[in-house]
């Protein structure tokens, strides 16, 4: 029953938190990390990760990527393909190449310093999808363009991710296989997700409906989520990567926005948040004021690489300077998806201990900070209604 009381600890605290950062305008999943910071060893510890708040967190992370395939619109990434990929290949390439850099000038061997570049080339813009609503440009090119390059940059990530954990990581899910063995074997998978987006998925979510009981099709779709996580695991992969094109497969058929309400209202209600509260938990304070000057560093080079690597993407793709600029500063904001790869890095020992906490406050900085440059783009360069489709 101990279990019992700890989830209950863990979700009132986390409810409390995420109401009060949703009231102060910053994103939810503060709150969340704010939650597992302050029931963890870094402050009361009243909570540690147990195998039960590992397997929660497990199942969160799961399910939060399958949502976010659920939620990548396949259409928006077909009508903006060039600028889309222009945008994200180079908002992809340079964080990495230049975190990398860094890392390796402090110190980082080349697999961490590779892995942090990983890490700050992910991107969620769903704080910037709120501001873009906000100012009445997102459906202008811009718009329309960081819609599209966040598909292609999810997709990517995920994929240099998984491949990484793979090649470099260690742990009970790291493939034990020669990694030529494990190169075939991933190559394999990415075929085997084809057949599943292609032709499995419509059929097993359309055998889901005309099951009778309640929420079969959910049900149906969560099939398709874990066994093609436990795939991935199986094949070498990160799990997340299962999820994710899982959700992807769900998203195309007529059965998306069932699934989606069903899945949210599970996910947030209680694994979720769980997973958010587990990468608190692994923080630490002490010795952030030794790193003070790494933090810095860091967070100027994250907002500045995606910033200027995808503002130089779209410029290539043919838009001007002003919905460039807007676009940079669109994708900026790291928010749950570099938190995700931080927490599997760390789990992979690709993210050393040391840096862990000050590599998360990293990406909470670049999340706040996101949205204020992206409406100082807005207001100082882009006119909505001229740009609207």
């Amino acid at each position: 029953m101990a279990d019992i009381g700890t989830l209950a600890l863990i979700l009132l605290v986390t409810l409390a938190l995420s109401q009060l950062s949703l009231k102060l305008g910053v994103p939810a999943v503060i709150g969340q990390l704010a939650a597992g910071l302050i029931l963890g060893p870094a402050a009361l510890g009243w909570v540690s990760t147990t195998p039960s708040v590992a397997t929660f967190a497990e199942i969160g992370v799961i399910v939060l990527m399958f949502i976010a395939g659920l939620e990548s619109d396949l259409s928006m990434l077909r009508r903006y393909l060039r600028p889309g990929v222009w945008v994200a290949v180079i908002g992809v390439v340079v964080p990495v190449v230049v975190i990398y850099l860094f890392a390796t000038l402090w110190g980082f061997s080349l697999v961490a310093a590779t892995f942090l570049g990983i890490t700050f080339a992910a991107t969620s813009v769903s704080i910037s999808v709120e501001v873009l609503k906000e100012l009445g440009a997102l459906d202008g090119r811009s718009g329309a363009t960081i819609l599209g390059a966040v598909v292609v940059d999810d997709i990517l990530t995920v994929i240099v991710l998984s491949v990484a954990v793979a090649m470099f990581g260690e742990g009970e899910s790291v493939s034990a296989w020669p990694l030529w063995v494990t190169l075939l074997l991933q190559v394999a998978y990415f075929g085997v997700i084809y057949l599943v987006v292609r032709w499995l998925a419509p059929y097993v979510m359309h055998l889901g409906e005309r099951l009778l009981p309640t929420a079969s099709v959910t049900i149906t779709s969560l099939l398709l989520c874990l066994g093609l996580s436990y795939l991935a695991d199986w094949f070498g992969l990160s799990a997340v990567i299962g999820a994710f094109f899982a959700g992807i497969a769900v998203g195309q058929t007529p059965y998306r926005q069932t699934v989606d309400r069903s899945l949210e209202a599970i996910g947030y209600a209680v694994f979720i948040p769980v997973f958010f509260v587990s990468i608190g938990l692994n923080m630490r304070l002490a010795g952030l004021g030794q790193d003070v000057w790494f933090i810095l560093a860091l967070t100027l080079l994250a907002l500045l690489t995606k910033w200027l690597g995808c503002g130089a993407g779209a410029k290539l793709a043919g838009l001007d300077w002003a919905d460039a600029n807007v676009v940079g500063a669109g994708m900026v904001s790291r928010g749950e998806m570099a938190l995700i790869v931080a927490q599997i890095g760390f789990d992979a020992h690709l993210l050393h201990r040391d840096f862990y906490s000050a590599v998360i406050l990293v990406i909470i900085l670049t999340t706040l900070i996101a949205p204020f440059m992206l409406k100082i783009a807005l207001q100082t360069g882009q006119r909505p209604k001229e740009n609207a489709l």
